[in-house]
């Protein structure tokens, strides 16, 4: 084995801790997702879906293992207004988000979340997500979602 091929464990097993952001990029996006989902789970408010809308690109990828792919932010703002406002609410699972930054775009965001049924106030739902934020001049704004791993809570996800 080349000296190099013998390396490759040892690069693929380093601390996750030596990609992640430094302190004040981890900040930002931790504050933007909590921004993002407080209008979230207020939307049934117009002003509060409208702010909503405000965080994403006009031209966002969502990707949604259970309903599909939306291609603009209106498409995906409409599967928001009719599926999820006042319906449900979402929680970040604490300690699950993860910052990697991305040289001269932005960041990705990582982690889990949990769905709660607004009538019952049971958080019965849980899944992973995957947000691609572009900071462009001053302004963050997500320009690719994915929702995924649908499942109840206290299972496990799926292997691939």
């Amino acid at each position: 084995m080349t000296p190099s091929l013998r390396l490759l464990p040892l690069l693929l097993m380093a601390p996750a801790a030596t990609v992640l952001a430094d302190d004040d990029l981890a900040a930002t996006l931790t504050a933007l997702d909590t921004a993002v989902f407080d209008s979230f789970n207020r939307c049934q408010d117009p002003a509060q879906l409208e702010k909503h809308a405000g965080y994403f690109d006009p031209a966002v990828e969502f990707y949604h293992d259970t309903g599909g792919v939306t291609w603009t932010r209106e498409a995906m703002l409409e599967n928001t207004r009719r599926h999820a406002c006042g319906r449900y609410t979402r929680t970040l699972v604490e300690g699950s988000l993860q910052i990697v930054p991305i040289k001269d775009f932005g960041a990705l965001a990582h982690g889990r979340h949990r769905f709660c049924d607004t009538a019952s106030g049971r958080c019965e739902g849980l899944a992973e997500f995957t947000l691609l934020w572009r900071l462009q001049d001053g302004h963050w704004s997500i320009t690719r979602a994915l929702s995924y791993g649908h499942r109840a809570a206290g299972e496990e996800p799926q292997e691939p």
